[in-house]
């Protein structure tokens, strides 16, 4: 990942505060959508703003894409796999971004991006549906650790908390909108049409944001990569390499699809030892907790959310549109309460997350009635969902918070690093697992099936909750129950 000295650093033509100089001399704070930086900020929006609408109109129209291209079998691993494979996405971009210019890892990633999206409207099958997926995925985790940096090297660090807030706020307007949209669009022109429309609103922003990045420098380290930086790269394949093969063996049957993920996932843990910070997958108090609990808690919203238009359409009859009502309930909630939590700093970081996690049980326990009480009204899957957006959203920028302050100049990059690959992989695990459980008991055809989903989510929920108290370094700092 970029080293925290560099991403903190700006180019000699950037200035260093955040101020621009009016007609009549007098000096006034640069903001965001100043002369300055009004363009690549609208730009960058755009992109953040369209991966959103990716994101959740993939989750909304999966269930006709995959009756459309008859691929139930490939249901799942059109979601595990693209996770996976952005944890070696992340790494060659920070690693790239250190290297050279960030600019032109950006550049370089949307374009594979585009490519990605390109080759998922035009599939004619369900396995170049997926293949077109996997280059998406790769691409995204890129372009995600490439946004980071170029913010670092263009906007003064004054300017870094509203930068992200708004790439919050593009997340708002796809939530509102992008899961109807994408129903309404599948059951009218066609899905095919949603991803070429993301690909041209995708290279107007490129032509928004290039040549607003012209004054993006490059670092003076140019020296060849060494030989921790291959070994990173490496331990990132092994991770993607061993998701993918827990995602393939979950559609298979016999005893691969049991043991096949069990070694797998095995090999996952140990690869990634090395790149989460020292006693992560023991829960150690302090920042090893916060990284596994942000892990935890995003796989299980993540790996739930899939199956939720498949069990409204499947099991409800429910139209694509209104079943990405509930995603659009789950995504307003989880930025109201992202704005709500910064609100109220009294609410100490435990108790943040006891009550994320357990807005997010409520959530998947309304999921698992819904599942197995037919005659569950839809509107109570709507209402969970949105508990379960509350309590990811109030608990998710605590943690990324959290993490900073436990890091020093020294492993910045690396701390922030974690968090992304740890939740990434953990919920391409929770999907490959999901999907095997989901195969195990019936598929589509019976509702004890997403039952059982469900309930493997709630399990991941309550290990949150036991996590939880542990995010604080010392015990002495964990309020009573």
């Amino acid at each position: 990942m970029p080293s925290p000295h560099r991403e903190n650093a700006l180019p000699d033509a950037v200035p260093t505060a955040a101020s621009e100089r009016l007609s009549g001399g007098s000096v006034r704070e640069a903001g965001v959508l100043s002369s300055r930086y009004r363009w690549v900020s609208v730009g960058l929006f755009l992109l953040v703003m369209l991966d959103a609408f990716v994101a959740l109109g993939v989750t909304t129209i999966m269930p006709t894409v995959s009756r459309e291209l008859d691929g139930a079998g490939l249901y799942a691993f059109a979601f595990a796999g693209p996770v996976a494979v952005s944890v070696v996405g992340m790494v060659a971009a920070g690693i790239w971004c250190d290297r050279w210019n960030p600019r032109s890892a950006l550049v370089i990633s949307v374009a594979i991006f585009t490519a990605g999206l390109t080759v998922i409207a035009l599939a004619p099958n369900m396995v170049a549906f997926v293949g077109g997926r996997l280059v998406h995925g790769l691409a995204g985790g890129a372009v995600t650790v490439a946004l980071y940096v170029v913010v670092a090297r263009i906007y003064p660090q004054t300017l870094h908390a509203k930068v992200f807030a708004a790439f919050a706020t593009a997340w708002v307007i796809p939530s509102l909108i992008g899961p109807v949209a994408a129903g309404v669009l599948a059951e009218t022109i066609g899905w095919r049409w949603i991803f070429l429309g993301v690909v041209t609103l995708v290279i107007l922003a490129m032509l928004i944001v290039v040549p607003a990045m012209r004054a993006v420098r490059g670092t003076a380290n140019h020296s060849p990569i060494g030989r921790a930086e291959v070994v990173r790269i490496g331990l990132a394949v092994v991770v993607a390499a061993a998701a993918l093969v827990i995602a393939v063996a979950a559609e298979m049957r016999g005893p691969i699809q049991s043991i096949g993920p069990i070694v797998a996932a095995a090999i996952v843990l140990i690869a990634l030892r090395p790149l989460m910070p020292a006693g992560t997958l023991r829960a150690r108090r302090g920042l090893p907790s916060v990284v596994l609990l942000r892990a935890l808690l995003t796989a299980t919203f993540l790996a739930a959310e899939v199956y939720v238009p498949l069990l409204l359409i499947t099991h409800y009859g429910a139209s694509a549109a209104l079943a990405g009502l509930a995603l659009t309930a789950g995504g307003l909630s989880w930025s109201a309460a992202s704005w709500m939590q910064g609100r109220f700093p009294q609410i100490g970081h435990v108790l943040a997350a006891r009550i994320g996690a357990t807005g997010l049980t409520v959530g998947v326990g309304s999921l698992v009635i819904a599942s197995l009480m037919s005659a569950t009204p839809v509107v109570v899957v709507v209402i969970g969902w949105t508990f379960a957006g509350a309590g990811i959203g109030l608990i998710y920028p605590r943690l990324g918070a959290l993490a900073l302050g436990y890091s020093t100049a020294d492993n910045q990059g690396f701390n922030s690093s974690a968090l992304t690959i740890g939740e990434a992989t953990a919920s391409a695990l929770a999907l490959a697992s999901m999907a095997v459980v989901f195969s195990a008991f019936g598929g589509t055809d019976t509702s004890t099936s997403f039952a059982a989903v469900f309930a493997l989510a709630g399990a991941l929920c309550a290990l949150g909750w036991l996590c939880s108290p542990r995010i604080a370094a010392r015990p002495e700092l964990t309020p009573p129950l």
